[in-house]
């Protein structure tokens, strides 16, 4: 498996453990709340301990994975790598885009405070995630 693959799968991974139980909380608990107004720290503070948790995540299996790779394997990105990130990133964009839109064209009519900032998150987890996983399937495709 290449390393850029392998850092791939790290980042889904983090992803999931993270932003998982992030919004599966605040979907969960969305309803059974009263609206807290701005700035609500104790969401802010469950964003941010799920910001720490992937960033822990993420720094650990760089470590791990810089560790059991071989130099070799580690070589800078040549013309078929920087072709996979480039096709991820439009993919990826494309996703960024149509969350945004909502977020920031549709949402203010009928939604305010932290729903938009976590559709705001959501979406940019969602074009990570279309990214990383076009990263994954185009090496996978290619073995």
């Amino acid at each position: 498996m290449p390393y850029r693959e392998k850092t791939a799968w790290l980042s889904l991974i983090a992803m999931a453990v993270a932003f998982g139980p992030y919004f599966t909380f605040t979907l969960v608990t969305a309803g059974s709340r009263p609206a807290e107004p701005l700035p609500n720290l104790r969401q802010l503070g469950l964003y941010a301990l799920t910001a720490v948790v992937q960033m822990l995540i993420l720094g650990v299996g760089h470590l791990y994975l810089r560790n059991v790779t071989p130099a070799d394997e580690r070589t800078p990105s040549d013309v078929r790598d920087r072709a996979i990130l480039s096709r991820a990133v439009t993919f990826a964009y494309y996703v960024l885009i149509a969350g945004m839109i909502e977020v920031g064209c549709f949402m203010p009519f009928s939604s305010s405070g932290w729903a938009i900032v976590n559709a705001a998150i959501l979406a940019i987890v969602v074009a990570e995630v279309v990214r990383q996983s076009v990263v994954v399937v185009s090496y996978r495709r290619q073995a």
